[in-house]
């Protein structure tokens, strides 16, 4: 039997050759840059969808307001205007151009605010000027006001049966507007004790208030209050019930008198809660209806210009009207 030979006839062992192979841009499936990619991607399409949210939950005007917010508020130069051709373009810039100057009047029509021309203190406070200021506003607001309860004092004097009633009524500036308080005393009742009809003198004077402010804008409030004394049964009546009902009573009288309903914002019975005498809280004077002429607001203009209560808090979906 031969014996078996070693390759190369060399009587030894075969030798046993490893190879290792090396691939390069293996990383591809476990790197990282198909994740940034990926990841720029994501952010794109969270941005297009924040701005669709955007466009669908914002009205006209506050896009309109938002898009003026990032417009260039630089003097753009007319075409027509002197120095538009190039730098002066060979004329002076204190040349008559197509702009309706006066003498001694220099600049071109886009630079130049005419002699005699409105600006400075009285922009923004014209009809339609103050409807896109609020302060303008709250500053015409405050004036008619002022004028409103002049007015009321007047009206009143010139009835004797209402002139009676001159120490029953408090006109108020706050915060939120002018308050019209109307106050009962120990000898005087606006209403029939422990119920919610009105004496025939207090009604002659809502009807007056109401007659004196049924041409303004303003939103009304009203608030009813009572002084501590309580019910036997509080569960049949109580001060809360007196209250609001007070208060919704003087609102349909302001109704009656010629006030359109749109303009009622709130109606509110806080009983002995907020008392005029605080040392003294069943003090027949701490029993008053409070109508507050409130403040405009620009928020509160529909697509006309008129303004509606409570449009505000319709458009801000969960925000609350402000507090009074």
């Amino acid at each position: 039997m031969a014996t078996a030979r070693a390759p190369h006839g060399i009587n030894a062992p075969p030798k046993i050759i490893v190879k290792k192979i090396y691939v390069e841009g293996h990383g591809g499936h476990h790197g990282g840059a198909w994740k940034v990619a990926y990841a720029d991607f994501v952010t794109a399409m969270m941005a297009f969808f924040l701005l669709l949210w955007i466009l669908g939950a914002t009205t006209e005007k506050q896009r309109k307001a938002l898009a003026d917010y990032f417009a260039p508020t630089l003097v753009e130069l007319k075409q027509n205007s002197a120095g538009s051709n190039g730098l002066f373009g060979g004329e002076a810039i204190n040349q008559r151009d197509n702009y309706p100057g006066k003498a001694s009047q220099t600049g071109t029509r886009a630079l130049t605010v005419p002699v005699g021309g409105s600006g400075g203190n009285n922009v923004g406070t014209g009809a339609k000027g103050t409807l896109k200021d609020q302060r303008a506003l709250t500053q015409q607001d405050q004036k008619n006001f002022d004028e409103t309860a002049k007015r009321i004092r007047e009206r009143m004097r010139a009835t004797p049966a209402l002139a009676k009633l001159a120490n029953h009524v408090r006109v108020v500036p706050t915060r939120d507007g002018m308050r019209i308080d109307l106050l009962d005393d120990a000898n005087y009742s606006m209403f029939n004790l422990g119920t919610t009809a009105l004496v025939p003198e207090a009604s002659a004077l809502i009807g007056t208030i109401a007659d004196s402010i049924k041409g303004m804008e303003n939103p009304i409030m009203i608030r009813g209050h009572t002084d501590s004394l309580g019910y036997g049964d509080p569960l049949a009546m109580n001060n809360w019930m007196l209250s609001s009902g007070r208060a919704e009573a003087t609102r349909r009288r302001l109704l009656s008198g010629g006030v359109t309903e749109m303009r009622f914002e709130r109606i509110e019975g806080v009983a002995d809660r907020e008392p005029l005498i605080v040392d003294n809280p069943a003090d027949p004077r701490n029993r008053r209806v409070s109508i507050t002429l409130l403040y405009r607001r620009i928020m509160d203009q529909d697509q006309q210009g008129r303004f509606r209560p409570g449009l505000r808090a319709s458009r801000e979906a969960g925000a609350p009207l402000g507090q009074h």
